[in-house]
């Protein structure tokens, strides 16, 4: 039957090029980086549908480019989401995360939401769906939810959020705020107008997924990245917050790399390892118990970032970093 599910389920690999998404992008250099990062995805998503065992699956993950096996891990989220709601009771997520894939968190939580958005019943049961969960890190499902509805209905993303809870659609934000980073681009002119389009209570949170997807996915000069923060104004330490989680996430997989480090530097004028470690302190503090302990922890680190961006200028410059596309 396993053969039969994966073929089904196939995604064609043109669903994630630039021109057939009808997204933005003005530098080549850029596109086929954004693309790249949708094949990589694809290249877990498709891994996990057709995989036996945890084992050959963390494999074939494995194999993935250094800098992108996050992706990777993000689709096989996708697709062990799919298969487990095929077959009611299976645990393949779960378990994946909390034994093979445990370093690769919360690009997990991020792809299950994916899956949400695409299987009609958890579609409707998000919120109830997301109890499964870390009582903290699930909302990062909702998070892949808003992120998989910009970047395939970047039109009419918003309608999404109808029937969510407030909580929830803080945090829906945070994923379209994400997906903004493939749909223009890595434009930030272009992304910031696209948030200015939403609604206010929102901007802070589409522009603590901007950060993410600076930190994370990379694409853009050092002076691209000092644009964003005058952009964002006094949503500045949200982006700063993203890029921060952007840090911790990729610290924590154990796949570093130059361009998270420059956008920790630049936003939060702290490393990549430090910001992390800011990441781990102010979730140590928070009320797990609260109606949405994710929030709490952005609002905290935010809080704590904020005194950080008067130091941003041009003493925050490396005059030994060049202005290339990190």
């Amino acid at each position: 039957m396993l053969p039969i599910v994966a073929k089904l389920l196939r995604i064609d690999p043109q669903e994630v090029q630039v021109s057939r998404r009808g997204f933005f992008c003005a530098r080549p250099s850029v596109r086929i980086r954004l693309e790249h990062i949708g094949k990589v995805f694809l290249q877990g998503y498709h891994a996990a549908l057709a995989s036996r065992s945890a084992t050959s699956l963390r494999r074939q993950l494995g194999q993935a480019e250094y800098e992108y096996r996050g992706f990777a891990y993000e689709g096989a989220a996708m697709a062990l989401t799919l298969r487990d709601a095929l077959t009611p009771g299976s645990p393949r997520l779960l378990q994946f995360m909390n034994h093979a894939g445990k370093d690769h968190i919360y690009m997990l939580h991020v792809g299950a939401g994916w899956a949400c958005a695409r299987v009609p019943w958890l579609r409707r049961r998000l919120e109830k769906f997301i109890t499964n969960f870390d009582p903290v890190l699930r909302w990062l499902v909702v998070d892949g939810f808003g992120f998989h509805e910009g970047y395939f209905h970047h039109q009419t993303a918003i309608q999404s959020a109808t029937g969510l809870s407030e909580e929830s659609v803080h945090v829906f934000y945070q994923g379209l705020g994400r997906s903004l980073w493939f749909v223009h681009g890595c434009d930030v002119k272009r992304i910031a107008s696209a948030i200015d389009q939403y609604h206010p209570a929102f901007h802070s949170d589409a522009w603590s997924g901007v950060g993410l997807a600076c930190g994370y996915a990379g694409g853009v000069t050092i002076a691209e990245i000092e644009r964003a923060a005058v952009l964002a104004a006094r949503h500045r330490p949200a982006l700063a917050q993203g890029a921060a989680f952007a840090a911790k996430a990729r610290l924590l997989a154990g796949n570093p790399v130059r361009h998270s480090e420059l956008a920790c530097r630049m936003l939060c004028q702290l490393s990549a390892e430090d910001a992390a470690a800011l990441c781990d302190e102010t979730l140590s503090k928070i009320n797990i118990a609260s109606a949405n302990p994710y929030q709490q922890w952005r609002l905290l680190l935010q809080k704590l970032l904020s005194p950080l961006q008067s130091a941003m200028g041009r003493e925050s410059r490396d005059p030994v970093i060049s202005p290339q596309v990190v």
